[in-house]
């Protein structure tokens, strides 16, 4: 089973932007708008609990023509990037990807298709 869950507006988080939105009260999704696509992400670093929307973003979000990252996320913490096509960690000190959620637009809001019961987040 899987439920909708209605984060934010497409325009609260414009091009080249990112904003965290939370599911439930309590779990951190970030929101990240880049090369004309919008993703969803865990909004925890998987390394060490720090929020991910303190950190910033590089490139346009997609892979470059030899497979590099073309986009990332950094966290402020310990520079800790992620790729933005799938949320894997680039550099240590993390090791373990970013969860990414199904985006799904719909009627202008952003919404993530996720599984019943608590957000899946790697740590």
């Amino acid at each position: 089973m899987t439920r909708r869950v209605d984060l934010l507006g497409v325009d609260e988080v414009p091009e080249g932007t990112m904003k965290m939105a939370f599911v439930d009260g309590t779990d951190q999704v970030i929101v990240v708008h880049t090369g004309g696509e919008i993703r969803a992400f865990q909004g925890i670093c998987s390394h060490e609990y720090f929020e991910l929307d303190k950190g910033f973003l590089t490139g346009n979000g997609s892979r470059g023509a030899n497979g590099q990252p073309a986009g990332t996320l950094t966290c402020a913490l310990h520079l800790s990037r992620f790729d933005l096509a799938d949320g894997e960690a680039l550099d240590p000190p993390a090791e373990v990807p970013l969860v990414m959620y199904p985006v799904v637009l719909d009627g202008g809001r952003v919404c993530i298709d996720v599984p019943d019961g608590p957000l899946p987040v790697n740590e």
